[in-house]
């Protein structure tokens, strides 16, 4: 997989996913590029590697007697600690399955119009998370953003203004980028799109249903 994988994580975000300070959508496209790319998984262990040597030459400070056995009971009550990334042999890598409840099989698809179809993931408010589905040969509005969008292909391959990206490639777009993603022939596209706001679009009726259908 790694070697036909073009477009990686910026160095700024696996940092930022290694010190566990982007939010939960962020971080489950992180998590799932991670396991499909040998090469950011690499880079991302040596960001871990540091933190360690960092935490290990901190400052150490006086605590309470039963500081340890009590963060041990909030860990053992905890159920999102973080899990290493393992391999699926479905078309979902891992870490979004634990998110769906299985492969494709248990999406259950809201269409969009002209083929397209999304499911949002529930994580928490800070950014939205959602699956898409764009036929081949089919093109997402064009528009632009108001903040960061990650999007990371699972299935098939899309192209815009900036390059052809296909499964397991990762884009990253900011308020200075517009594009028109479409969708490769031959194969449907499916997608992980990751925003912390609403998309631009520049046609009237993408800008009317965008409300209802949260993006």
């Amino acid at each position: 997989m790694t070697d036909t994988i073009k477009h990686h994580l910026t160095p700024e975000i696996l940092m930022a996913y290694s010190a566990g300070t982007l939010p939960e959508a962020f971080s489950l496209i992180v998590a799932t590029h991670v396991s499909m790319c040998d090469v950011c998984r690499a880079e991302l262990d040596s960001y871990d590697a540091v933190g360690g040597v960092v935490m290990e030459d901190a400052v150490t400070a006086d605590v309470s007697s039963d500081a340890l056995s009590s963060t041990m009971k909030l860990i053992a009550a905890s159920d999102t600690a973080p899990k290493a990334p393992r391999r699926s042999t479905g078309t979902l890598p891992s870490p979004l399955q634990d998110y769906v409840g299985g492969d494709l099989s248990a999406i259950k698809w809201k269409p969009l119009g002209m083929g397209v179809k999304q499911v949002i993931l529930s994580t928490s408010k800070a950014a939205t998370a959602r699956l898409l589905y764009i036929p081949a040969g089919a093109a997402v509005p064009d528009h632009g953003h108001q903040g960061t969008e990650m999007t990371l292909v699972l299935q098939g391959a899309f192209v815009d203004e900036e390059d052809r990206f296909a499964r397991g490639d990762v884009e990253v777009a900011n308020e200075d980028m517009e594009h028109t993603p479409i969708a490769d022939m031959g194969e449907d596209c499916i997608c992980l799109a990751v925003t912390d706001a609403p998309l631009k679009f520049n046609a009237l009726i993408p800008r009317i249903a965008q409300r209802f259908l949260r993006i």
